[in-house]
């Protein structure tokens, strides 16, 4: 499994609604989980196949009308590292949200 070079917003989305199925889950749920377009999350569930962090395969319900859909779910190594990348994300964006705390003016006036 390869390391993500680049972690964006929609990068993380992807893991973290990947991370909230019980399952696999096809491409279309992804999408609307996350509330990026297709352009955006199917290149990203490539890269992450590529890399080793998912795997995917083709649904075989013969009883579903329409077009066959593509599973997607992590593999062993995949969904350690991503629990553990979305969890570390999580934390930086809190203490960046966090505001410093600026001295705080006592009312008394300044003397020297």
């Amino acid at each position: 499994m390869q390391p993500i070079q680049r972690v964006t917003a929609p990068t993380l989305d992807v893991l973290d609604a990947l991370l909230s199925s019980d399952g696999p889950v096809w491409g279309l749920l992804v999408i609307k989980a996350t509330g990026r377009q297709a352009g955006t999350v199917y290149p990203i569930l490539e890269r992450l196949e590529r890399q080793g962090w998912i795997r995917s395969s083709w649904d075989d319900d013969a009883d579903r009308s329409g077009p066959r859909r593509r599973l997607y779910e992590f593999t062993a190594d995949g969904v350690e590292a991503a629990r553990s990348l979305v969890a570390e994300r999580q934390t930086d964006a809190a203490g960046a949200a966090r505001p410093s705390r600026p001295a705080r003016p006592s009312g008394r006036p300044v003397t020297s």
